[in-house]
């Protein structure tokens, strides 16, 4: 190789980002040997077509990636490379989440060894169930610039900074549990009744990927034992680990407050669960729009009120064009209790209410977005 070609290691390791040290360990470790070696001196140089490698072993490195993943990465194609960093991110959240959760366990343990104080005693599979469903509601949170704290009826926006949106709010009293989750655009909450009431009333905000973790424990056992701790809850199960999740510090939204405003409905409808489902999964938008007259529920486009499904229903007060994202719609249906769902709604802009038509213990709320969204 010419020597106009070579750099001296110190120019190499100043243009990659890497130590003149840390090149001497790639070289030795067989990552990256130097185009030349000197035979007198033992000096090493660089070829200016090593940079791409050296600055993707940097990057490598620098997300934790072990030396044998760094071999594969380098010598795999760009489709296999993918999957082989997929997997190591993959490995690296799981760990955290480990982590997370032994820390959490060390904190309230750091309290002494007493249990903590009751909260209820529920079954096991409904409590699942309930976890599973309400939790659709939560928010998935990627930071963006943008992105505020309220919703509209434009489309939801989320708090990238409020983690509480990502949790599952639990309430306890003498009489009933009550499972709430939201991102500001959904809102979905179920009551429970336990098999045995705590000893005082209790709220708190529960991490939501605790509480998904730990479901599968949850619904094998036929009674589970809610007890607070600092910093957290334990679910105590007879014959399985018990679980502890994370109680998270921010306040959660006043989501009593939002109930307790909703005005009367204007429309009601009641149709079959099922049906719905299947004509929003053969929308071919993702915004649909449903039409609501005493002849049904036409799930329709937004620009073509002639074509659509017409679905049997049961349809009271006022005739209703409304349009909702098909993301939330969906999940607030699919996620209904029995055969049959509710819709009450108070007109196009307006949050509509949505629960099993027999039996009232989950509610969910969803808004709709504007016909110009």
């Amino acid at each position: 190789m010419p020597n106009s070609e070579l750099m001296a290691i110190g120019a190499f390791a100043q243009r990659s980002g890497l130590t003149s040290s840390a090149l001497r360990f790639y070289a030795d470790s067989g990552l990256l040997p130097p185009a030349d070696v000197d035979p007198a001196t033992g000096y090493r140089s660089y070829g200016v077509h090593q940079l791409e490698r050296a600055v993707t072993l940097r990057r490598l490195r620098e997300i934790a990636m072990p030396l044998v993943g760094v071999a594969a990465v380098l010598g795999a194609g760009a489709e296999e490379a993918a999957r082989l960093l997929d997997e190591h991110v993959a490995r690296i959240e799981g760990d955290a989440a480990v982590a997370r959760q032994r820390a959490a366990a060390i904190k309230s343990a750091l309290g002494g060894d007493a249990p903590g104080s009751l909260i209820a005693v529920l079954k096991g599979p409904v409590l699942a169930e309930a976890v599973e469903q309400v939790l659709t509601a939560t928010a998935t949170l990627t930071p963006t610039p943008t992105a505020t704290a309220t919703a509209t009826a434009t489309g939801p926006t989320h708090d990238p900074a409020s983690a509480v949106l990502a949790g599952l709010h639990i309430e306890a009293s003498d009489e009933a549990v009550a499972l709430t989750a939201t991102d500001r655009y959904r809102l979905s909450t179920r009551t429970l009744v336990p098999v045995r009431t705590g000893e005082r009333t209790w709220a708190g905000t529960v991490d939501g990927a605790d509480l998904r973790n730990a479901v599968a424990d949850v619904r094998r056992s036929a009674l589970v034992r809610v007890e607070a701790v600092p910093h957290g809850i334990w679910l105590r199960m007879s014959g399985r680990e018990d679980r502890h999740c994370r109680v998270l510090p921010e306040k959660y939204p006043d989501h009593r407050s939002l109930l307790a405003s909703l005005g009367e409905a204007t429309t009601r409808a009641t149709v079959a669960k099922g049906a719905l489902l299947r004509a929003l999964e053969e929308h071919p938008g993702d915004r649909p729009v449903l039409c609501l007259t005493d002849r049904g529920v036409r799930v329709q486009a937004p620009d073509d009120e002639l074509s659509g499904i017409l679905l049997p229903a049961a349809v009271t007060g006022e005739d209703l064009r409304i349009r909702f994202e098909m993301t939330t719609l969906y999940a607030a249906v699919s996620t209904a209790i029995g055969p049959d769902v509710m819709l009450d709604l108070r007109g196009p802009l307006q949050p509509v209410t949505i629960r099993s038509a027999d039996r009232g213990d989950l509610t969910t709320l969803t808004m709709p977005v504007t016909f110009d969204h």
